[in-house]
């Protein structure tokens, strides 16, 4: 994909988080807002941690976070939980729903991870100073406290994403059956925007 190939990662999320934000009507803090650059940036080169997360249930993940013995490996845990579940709940949010599995559940354990990494630092579990504790906390608990905005602004980054990568046949394709699927009106617009006008397949007469 594009983003891959982008001299600097972290600027072309810089970019589209900025227009996500604006998009879904999101109020963030420049550190809320760096953390999601931080995250998107991160998933382009996933680390064992992070697939780990999407292996396996993501309760069981959670419980085995919360009861890790030592403090600095459950809050990476967390963070890492966290991370996984907002970039899933916006990339992912639809495959989910395929299997069963409500958005708000989801939502719940990643705002659970987030907000039990803020309690830490808040507590002072971390070695950081004082200074860079107060804007982790803030960070981690606006994450929590609003986890269901922010997965909504990763979903239309993926949006933006799939639009960007739409230069030919298959790119328009895989545009639409991601339309099919979530009905984004960002989507709509870039079929569109080519000259394709998006409608669902009419069923047959029963």
């Amino acid at each position: 994909m594009s983003i891959v190939a982008t001299g600097s990662v972290a600027s072309f999320f810089d970019e589209v988080v900025e227009d996500a934000l604006k998009a879904r009507q999101v109020e963030a803090s420049h550190g809320a807002a760096r953390y999601l650059v931080g995250v998107l940036s991160d998933f382009t080169r996933p680390d064992g941690a992070t697939r780990e997360a999407f292996d396996r249930p993501l309760t069981l993940v959670l419980q085995e976070a919360l009861v890790t013995p030592s403090p600095a490996e459950r809050f990476d845990r967390l963070r890492h939980l966290g991370d996984a579940v907002l970039y899933a709940s916006g990339f992912f949010v639809d495959h989910f729903v395929a299997r069963g599995v409500e958005p708000k559940y989801v939502f719940g354990i990643g705002a659970r991870a987030y907000g039990t990494a803020s309690a830490m630092l808040r507590a002072g579990s971390s070695s950081s100073s004082v200074e860079e504790q107060a804007k982790s906390v803030d960070v981690f608990s606006e994450l929590a406290d609003h986890f269901d905005q922010f997965a909504s602004v990763i979903a239309e980054v993926s949006d933006i994403a799939f639009a960007k990568n739409a230069a030919d046949a298959r790119g328009l394709l895989k545009l639409y059956e991601k339309w099919l699927r979530t009905g984004s009106d960002r989507l709509a617009g870039e079929l569109t925007a080519h000259g394709l006008i998006p409608t669902r397949p009419v069923k047959g007469l029963q």
